[in-house]
């Protein structure tokens, strides 16, 4: 079981995991699943990259304390997978951040939540639908998720502050973006709200981050409504993950003639539900309140008794050689190899360490060469 309530000293040694070099959610899951605790992971990560090939740079106990201070001197904390301001539908996901830095009332994040998003350049129409969609969910007790952004997202966080909205940001907690919607980040923790991010604080948002910060609005939300995207938006990704992690998809139509109308229009072709007025979303999504809430496949198993295993050069070939550039289940490989499902994971990390294997979803691993 996950970590009801991580000591100072745990989560200190969780932030410096997750923050070393080539250390995503995944690995670090694998790592303390493996050794048992992150401290113990910590002290295993060198040798495991240098048997995978490389020299692998860890973050320092300053460093973390460091990060820690400045997320506390913009009244943000660090919540962990498990604990109870950990938003509750996310840590289902394939890949859910181990910490979050977080800024605001924890009473949100476990509330049911939807997510409304769309187009930057969004029409005046567009916004003021954004903004009557998530004051209505609002009234109807759904918190609103969305990502800040220009458009679409400010509407969306706007229409539910009186309710419960939720930021979530693709750099650091210390960095929203865009920097003129600093303003609407302060109305949403002054209004019992909350913003949270997995990067490091003084992250500065690139182009790549945007992605990765959408897995997130989608897997803390119970379903996603799109009000209007190109169609090369992102928000056509954030749909995308939503279907792959098992949430509800919902587009408003439009014109078309309007280009911002073209990523919902194809949406609603390719099955997304049509959204024509309020109770064509609360009726979808109630139902799956009723359900019990999805476990993690893997969770994170701090203080965990493993067994100890070790590889020799014969199985790290064996391992390598049924890898490739396709992506290969992690049972397949085990099955093929004939070695001890510890053995294996134990090589893949080395790997992964290394930089030499790509995680894809559903347990699939693939050789980068």
């Amino acid at each position: 079981m996950a970590p009801t309530l991580l000591s100072d000293k745990q989560r200190l040694a969780w932030l410096r995991l997750i923050r070393s070099e080539n250390v995503g959610p995944i690995t670090f899951r694998e790592l303390v699943n493996h050794f048992g605790s992150a401290e113990a992971a910590i002290d295993a990560v060198p040798d495991l990259a240098r048997k995978g090939g490389r020299q692998l740079r860890l973050c320092s106990a300053a460093d973390a304390e460091r990060e820690m201070a400045a997320a506390a001197a913009v009244g943000g904390r660090f919540v962990a997978l498990g604990e109870a301001d950990y938003p509750v539908w996310l840590r289902t996901i394939d890949g859910a951040p181990p910490l979050l830095a977080v800024r605001g009332s924890g009473a949100c994040l476990s509330r049911p939540s939807i997510a409304v998003v769309g187009a930057r350049n969004a029409s005046v129409a567009g916004r003021k639908l954004a903004m009557q969609i998530s004051a209505q969910l609002g009234e109807a007790g759904f918190v609103i998720t969305s990502g800040l952004a220009r458009g679409i997202d400010a509407a969306a966080h706007t229409g539910a502050l009186a309710t419960g909205t939720i930021a979530v940001f693709a750099g650091g907690l210390d960095r929203p973006y865009p920097p003129e919607n600093a303003v609407l980040a302060g109305k949403i923790v002054a209004e019992g709200s909350a913003l949270l991010s997995e990067m490091p604080m003084g992250w500065e948002p690139r182009a790549r981050d945007f992605p990765r910060r959408n897995r997130l609005i989608s897997g803390i939300a119970l379903a996603i409504v799109v009000v209007e995207a190109a169609l090369r938006s992102g928000s056509l990704i954030t749909a995308r993950l939503a279907a792959e992690q098992g949430r509800l998809v919902f587009a408003v139509p439009g014109s078309p003639l309007d280009p911002r109308a073209g990523g919902t229009n194809r949406l609603i072709r390719d099955g997304a539900t049509i959204v024509t007025a309020i109770e064509d979303i609360v009726a979808e999504v109630r139902p799956m309140l009723d359900n019990p809430l999805p476990q993690p496949s893997s969770p994170v198993q701090e203080d965990r008794e493993d067994a100890t295993y070790d590889a020799d050069d014969s199985d790290r070939g064996r391992i390598v050689e049924a890898l490739g550039k396709t992506p290969v289940e992690i049972d397949e490989i085990i099955r093929f190899t004939g070695l001890k499902p510890g053995i294996v994971r134990l090589v893949l990390l080395e790997l992964d360490l290394a930089g030499r294997i790509e995680h894809h979803g559903s347990g699939h691993v693939s050789l980068i060469e």
